[in-house]
């Protein structure tokens, strides 16, 4: 009797150490199995991955992301400032107000005094001021700064240098310099920002290959990519996008037509402009918004303010973490006569952006409702 009890208990024994294993088995199994079933998120048509969340159970979905875009913005240049470069924007502070504000830094953030221009040029141009002048944009909203322009380097390396260390200091981003991918994040969603003119110093919207790699780069270090291109010709006369090559004062300025098609063909979610330093119309390229021109947004007595000159606005367009278009709104802005924006309640900008869109891509035009939002054309996909 004792030899079977011991033998029944043995039984007994070995068969709960089967269950525990085959227990503890299956455990890890689930865990596995979860791990691995984690979702990548995926952006939409011939765009590459998105960046890989951390493989987990819980990652956060991707949140539509709200950006402010202003064309050619400098506060005077030194030593003609404004009495008080704090209270300057001001006026538009408020419709200026979003999570990612980009503005194109037409000119220069330092005190050197070494320009480009020789003494006693009368056509030649050379746009600095103080530093301290980031805080001044930083305070105003701007998270984003562009330098890819013909003004970026005015005081030569050095006060390229001062101007980088100036925006990076005041805690923004800045794009538009060789290579130069700038990334910013709203919620959940990183948005990348490549800029590009037509110069070698900095990223050159006349090589389409580079281009082509820079944009695609930026697709795998964010979830959207926006491009922005300083190009076109440049007075009132440069109101209209012409499709074809556009020069001024002997330079090439690049086709914008051309380039913003091959941008969005590459992997761009949004195109913005300025450099004509008038506005221009917009379109709907594949889905994608592109606005050629948003003008001049502001200056101190830098640029004429006569005519069409004195139209600008805000460009607010909100998108999915796809990249995909959700809506978009235009803020109509006044300049003055010293170049300081003000809202503008007649829409005078709006109509004027409207007519030279319709003008210029008929069914695929965007149009500015009297609200001020984008609507895509008829034929706009």
């Amino acid at each position: 009797m004792r030899r079977i009890a011991v033998g029944v208990a043995a039984v007994v024994l070995i068969v709960a150490i089967v269950f525990v294993v085959t227990d503890l088995s299956r455990s890890s199994g689930r865990h596995t199995n979860a791990s691995a079933t984690t979702s990548i998120p995926r952006t939409h048509g011939h765009k590459a991955d998105a960046i890989p969340k951390s493989s987990t159970t819980t990652t956060k979905p991707a949140n539509p992301v709200t950006i402010a875009a202003v064309g050619d913005t400098e506060l005077g240049n030194t030593p003609n400032l404004p009495p008080d470069p704090s209270t300057y924007l001001q006026p538009v502070q408020s419709a200026l107000s979003a999570p990612i504000a980009f503005g194109n830094l037409e000119g220069t953030l330092t005190d050197q005094s070494a320009s480009k221009c020789a003494a006693g040029s009368t056509n030649c141009y050379a746009f600095r001021t103080p530093s301290s002048d980031a805080q001044v944009l930083h305070q105003a909203g701007f998270t984003v700064l562009n330098s890819a322009n013909n003004h970026s380097h005015d005081y030569g390396s050095s006060g390229l240098a001062d101007t980088t260390a100036a925006i990076q200091g005041a805690g923004m981003t800045q794009t538009g310099l060789p290579g130069q991918i700038g990334v910013v994040t709203d919620g959940e969603t990183k948005v990348a920002f490549v800029a590009f003119a037509p110069y070698s110093n900095v990223n050159n919207l006349l090589d389409f290959t580079t281009a082509k790699q820079l944009i695609q780069q930026a697709r795998t270090e964010a979830n959207v990519v926006v491009v922005y291109m300083h190009a076109g010709a440049e007075g009132t006369s440069a109101d209209h996008v012409t499709g074809q090559e556009e020069t001024y004062v002997g330079e090439d300025r690049g086709n914008p037509k051309a380039f913003a098609h091959a941008a969005i063909d590459d992997g761009a979610d949004l195109v913005i402009a300025s450099g004509p330093h008038v506005l221009r119309g917009m379109e709907f390229y594949n889905g994608h918004l592109i606005a050629y021109s948003l003008g001049n947004f502001a200056s101190y007595y830098d640029f004429a303010t006569t005519g069409v000159l004195d139209l600008s606005g805000i460009l607010k367009v909100t998108l999915r973490s796809d990249g995909t278009f959700l809506s978009g709104q235009f803020i109509s802005l006044l300049l003055d006569g010293v170049g300081r924006p003000s809202v503008d309640s007649s829409g005078a900008a709006a109509q004027f952006v409207n007519q030279l869109s319709s003008a210029d891509f008929g069914s695929v035009a965007a149009t500015i409702s009297s609200s001020g939002q984008i609507e895509p054309g008829p034929s706009s996909t």
